[in-house]
């Protein structure tokens, strides 16, 4: 329980004046004993303890009447723990909002998202700010509210298909606190806690925590949890399309556009697994085709599906959809086609012979696409032509100078990189990260953990893992920087780690394909789907057609993005410009097209613990409240009538309790002369 205005409180000692006025009264009086008065005490000796019970009743009652006025005006809170958030003055309520697919999840005809933004409205409109301030899951830029009610309109609290970087919007948070230097902050929290979105295991939070707690001021946080364990349990299952691949292909004098395509169903019992047959509907440059395909388990993939290109055209984009079911943020799914670009890869070393399962590997495509692969030594780079390029194996030492600034602006345009340790590490660096020394393993040593649900090593799409713990590691070189870690060897040691960057993508492997140093190039599945894996990527920067995941920077042409085609929106194409990264669709610039799909991980409907979150906020003041889409209660609403109908209450009991008694005949304890026997005297006949 809290209140609006608290400081009326301070008037609660006005309720004990009841209580000093019976005291007051009570010293009013001197008692005198007169014999004649005894004969009434013997007769009210029945009535005497009910009468100390009245006055005792009547006194809690005006006590109570007091007492409820003022917690009326007093503007008391109730719902739960969120009535705690208005205890005293706020000067900065700051808003980070889940605007994730995941968050557009629909129940009752009213996703995540809009009932998030409603309950906030309603909450903040009620409590007192002098600033209101919204951090989304897309910009992840602090923007300064009028009002809370702003929240409602506001375009960049709408959808968007990027996955939200809780941490990353907590970094903000603390910025703008640093920054703007507020005083008492109250900070709402609006998620479904997927793991995907709040990387609970991430080494971020420990420091964000550390961090906030050395504010002098007070910094309050709420988490509204909208996670699917608060939903509706009997709502129907989701389902989710993906484009796996789309490519263009030549069959004599005609072109033929090759789809690949895998629909995923949320399935938590055997009622979610019923055999249903799915129309699914494909749109290329605006002309439709259907079909029907039948699920009976989780996923279903359809493999190479043909459209034949009119016209033989060369270029173009085109579009998957399903029915609309409880999520429309993955009901469609995008891409472009144009003619393949060579599959080109290269391999830095000083020794080309060391590295020949590398080539091998490297220029072995899946399909009958060329995929040449070269070998340099790191003093012959100068010709090379690193647009072209796909992937390059770095065996030599790390960079410097203008070789290390070619390769960083490869990668800035979405390049794929993977360093394998020299023979003599040195103490150079690429991004933050570089060798340490080789470490000798006393016995050979397998992977013990990896990373199955993104990235090299991600499962297929059946959902079998890759065979990485077959790997045999003999020798491996230790990492320094900041990474993250695909695949580690007992004892935490990394054997495959992911440079956080921009675009593009680097990795550090920490053996080599030599046989001395692990089984790599003898149980190469696993090293050629990786690789295969990382050239896809690269392939996806180059030519005129590509494809990238919401949340990633748009690439820089030197003309502007135009939208042609994508998800409905309520807001004027004009007005959603600046964040066409963040929103699905085909969008073309120039001769450019780039299609724009929701992130992998959005996928993955694995929730954090709740108990894991709240582990995240140890030592700060932290509260959670579990909700639902569509939820109709309000989290915080006023409860003065209660105490007034109790004062009210009060007043009338007092009121009747204060009436008095019926006068009754009671018996005398002496007959007077000349009446009947048992008659009462005349001075005792009524006694109150």
């Amino acid at each position: 329980m809290s209140f609006l205005q608290p400081w009326l409180l301070w008037a609660l000692p006005i309720a004990g004046l009841p209580i000093l006025i019976h005291l007051i009264n009570q010293r009013r009086y001197r008692t005198v004993e007169w014999g004649a008065m005894q004969f009434l005490l013997a007769a009210n000796q029945m009535s005497r303890g009910f009468a100390r019970v009245r006055q005792w009743l009547i006194l809690a009652m005006r006590v109570l009447a007091i007492a409820g006025l003022l917690f009326a005006i007093s503007r008391p809170l109730a719902s739960g723990w969120l009535g705690l958030a208005a205890g005293s003055k706020t000067d900065t309520t700051v808003v980070l909002l889940d605007c994730s697919p995941s968050m557009q999840r629909q129940e009752a005809g009213v996703s995540k998202l809009d009932t998030a933004r409603r309950h906030l409205a309603d909450v903040l409109s009620t409590l007192s700010s002098n600033r209101w301030v919204l951090i989304d899951s897309a910009s992840e830029t602090p923007l300064e509210l009028e009002a809370s009610t702003d929240l409602l309109e506001s375009p960049h609290a709408t959808g968007v298909s990027a996955s939200a970087d809780l941490p990353a919007m907590m970094q903000s948070l603390y910025d703008y606190i640093k920054a703007n230097n507020p005083g008492h902050t109250e900070v709402w929290i609006a998620s479904d806690l997927r793991e995907s979105d709040w990387q609970s295991d991430s080494g971020r939070w420990t420091s964000l925590r550390e961090a906030l707690l050395e504010f002098p001021q007070e910094v309050r946080f709420h988490l509204l949890n909208y996670g699917d364990n608060a939903a509706n349990p009997n709502s129907p299952p989701n389902l989710s399309v993906r484009v796996t691949e789309a490519r263009r292909v030549e069959v004599g004098s005609d072109a033929e556009l090759l789809v690949s395509v895998l629909v995923t169903r949320d399935a938590e019992g055997p009622d979610d697994l019923q055999k249903i047959s799915l129309p699914i509907q494909f749109e290329v440059d605006g002309a439709r085709t259907q079909m029907r395909v039948e699920l009976s388990g989780v996923r279903f993939e359809l493999k190479d599906q043909r459209i034949p290109l009119a016209g033989g055209a060369v270029r173009g984009w085109g579009r998957v959809s399903l029915p609309a079911d409880i999520n429309p943020a993955d009901d469609n799914a995008y891409f472009v086609f144009d003619k393949p670009a060579p599959r080109r890869t290269v391999v830095i070393a000083d020794n080309a012979d060391t590295v020949r399962p590398l080539s091998l590997a490297a220029s072995i495509a899946p399909d009958a696409a060329a995929c040449p692969s070269d070998a340099f030594a790191p003093d012959a780079l100068q010709t090379l032509a690193w647009e072209e390029l796909a992937l390059v194996l770095w065996t030599s030492d790390i960079p410097t100078g203008k070789t290390a600034d070619a390769l960083r602006a490869y990668v800035d345009r979405g390049g794929q990189v993977m360093f394998f340790p020299s023979k003599e590490p040195t103490s150079r660096q690429f991004l933050g990260v570089g060798w340490e020394a080789w470490q000798p393993l006393a016995r050979p040593a397998t992977p013990d953990n990896w990373r199955g649900d993104q990235d090299l090593l991600a499962n297929t799409a059946s959902g079998a893992s890759l065979p990485v713990g077959r790997w045999e590691v003999s020798r491996s070189c230790s990492l320094a920087g900041e990474f993250n870690t695909l695949a580690s060897l007992p004892e935490g040691k990394p054997l495959l780690a992911r440079v956080p960057t921009n675009a593009g993508g680097v990795y550090f492997l920490a053996t080599t394909v030599s046989p001395s140093d692990s089984t790599l190039a003898a149980d190469g599945v696993v090293l050629y789907v990786a690789m295969q894996r990382a050239i896809e990527a690269g392939l996806a920067v180059l030519g005129d057609a590509r494809s990238q995941s919401a949340g990633t920077p748009l690439p820089a042409t030197g003309e502007p993005w135009l939208r042609r085609a994508g998800d409905p929106s309520p807001h004027d194409e004009e007005a959603l410009s600046t964040s066409y990264a963040y929103r699905q669709g085909v969008y073309s610039s120039g001769e450019k097209l780039l299609a724009i799909n929701r992130p992998v991980a959005e996928d993955q409907t694995l929730q954090a613990p709740s108990e894991q979150v709240q582990q995240l906020f140890t030592g700060l003041d932290f509260d959670q409240v579990d909700t639902s889409p569509g939820a109709d209660s309000t989290l915080v609403q006023e409860v003065w009538r209660i105490f007034l109908g109790a004062m009210m209450l009060a007043m009338a009991l007092e009121a009747g309790i204060s009436l008095p008694r019926v006068p009754q005949q009671v018996q005398a304890f002496a007959p007077r002369v000349g009446s009947p026997r048992g008659a009462p005297p005349r001075a005792l006949e009524e006694v109150a």
